[in-house]
Formats: C-alpha cells, sequence, structure tokens
C-alpha cells in the first residue's frame, strides 16, 4: 500500500480514538471527577483482591511503564523497524518523540481535567499529579505501539506471538494502576484511547510526509531484493 493508502485508514482510526477520548473526559469534566460505577467497582474489587504476592508483581510490572525502561524500548523499536543506518535512526528519533510530546500534550490534558485520584488510604504503590488520563497507561501504550508496528514491518514470520506478548505487557501496566488503587478505571481507559490517538497521528504523518529513505521498513537504495 502506498504511503497515501497507509496513512487514510491509520488516521481515521486515530480520529475515531481522539473522538473516544473527548467523550470520555467531557464526561469525568461534567461529573467534577466523580468516579463512575465501574470505577468504584474495580477499586472495590482491588481492594478485596490484594496477596502481597500479587501486590509485588503488580509494583514491578507497574514501574516497567515509567523512567526510561519506555524510552529505551521506544529506541529499540526504532532501531527493529527500519532496514537502513538513516532508516533506524530516523524511527529511533520518531519514537522519542512520540513520547516525549505525548507526555507533554498528558500533562496538559490532566492540569485542563483536574480529577483527583482514587483515595490514598487505598494506594498501594506512590503517585502524585492528577488522574486523568494515567501517564503510566499512556506511556507503555504508546511503547507498547511503536513495538507493534516494528514487529509489522521486520518480522513477517513468527510476529503474532511477539505482538500478543507485548500488547499484554502494555494493557498489563494500565490495569495495574487500578489494581494497585491509584487511578480509576476510566482513567486508564483514557490512557489507551490518548495513545491510540497520538500514535495514529504520528504513524499517519510518518507515512504521508517521511521521506521514502527514511521510513522504517522501506527498502533501502540497494537493498530492495534482500530479505527482510
Amino acid at each position: 500500500m502506498s504511503r497515501r493508502g497507509l496513512s487514510v485508514p491509520v488516521a481515521a482510526a486515530g480520529l475515531g480514538a481522539w473522538l473516544a477520548f473527548a467523550a470520555l473526559a467531557l464526561v469525568v469534566v461534567a461529573r467534577h471527577g466523580t468516579p463512575l460505577p465501574p470505577d468504584r467497582a474495580l477499586l472495590a474489587w482491588s481492594l478485596g483482591h490484594r496477596p502481597s504476592v500479587a501486590v509485588a508483581v503488580a509494583r514491578g510490572l507497574t514501574d516497567t511503564g515509567t523512567g526510561a525502561v519506555p524510552y529505551v524500548l521506544a529506541v529499540a523499536a526504532g532501531l527493529t523497524a527500519g532496514r537502513t543506518t538513516r532508516q533506524r535512526c530516523a524511527a529511533a528519533l520518531l519514537g522519542l518523540v512520540c513520547l516525549g510530546l505525548g507526555q507533554a500534550v498528558r500533562y496538559g490534558v490532566m492540569d485542563l481535567v483536574g480529577r483527583a485520584r482514587p483515595p490514598r488510604g487505598d494506594w498501594e504503590a506512590l503517585a502524585s499529579g492528577w488522574s486523568f488520563p494515567s501517564g503510566h497507561t499512556t506511556t507503555s501504550a504508546l511503547t507498547a505501539g511503536l513495538l507493534i508496528a516494528a514487529l509489522w514491518l521486520r518480522a513477517p514470520h513468527g510476529r503474532g506471538p511477539l505482538t500478543l506478548l507485548v500488547a499484554c505487557w502494555g494493557a498489563g501496566v494500565g490495569l495495574t494502576r487500578i489494581f494497585l488503587g491509584v487511578h480509576w478505571f476510566t482513567d486508564v481507559l483514557g490512557g489507551w484511547l490518548f495513545a491510540a490517538g497520538w500514535l495514529a497521528l504520528l504513524l499517519a504523518a510518518a507515512a504521508r510526509w517521511l521521506p521514502a529513505d527514511l521510513r522504517p521498513g522501506a527498502p533501502g537504495p540497494r537493498s530492495g531484493a534482500e530479505a527482510p
């Protein structure tokens, strides 16, 4: 599929995610941050299902959704996606830009919405700042999306199990935020929708406007017949 052809369905998917995110944000704002029934139900469930081993595992998993780990994985995704040195460098830079700018926009949204977190007495992990959308969820989902895109570009064989593993990691980080009591369910849902929209925007822009010799996965000037 051409760059123009690829950018259209990706942009459409991103628009759908943005519209869903906007609708959810409006609901949260209209309720002044008051948790919805699913928010209360899932927090109540987590409070009743917190054996020490599960809490320790959740803390370990949730820690991979912030700090240096997502940025290292984003660079790894870029290095995997490219065929040539220039493509790898461009893709790694795009991954870092995706995460960095995404974080900046997310912080702005969090300040605008100003939603409070669940009661501090229910927390099993450290947290700070506003609650919607979840930062760990957004970051891990963006990172997972970059890794999955790289796998589908450069791993035609056996990419299914790897894609599933990466998707489970990205989703798992978000779910730990609910389990550990530091976010409402709709914060996590908002993080997933925000990440989907932001990632689609970046991928559509890259597919449409990035020069052919820099596009990840495109054959290099002398590698058109090489195996992927």
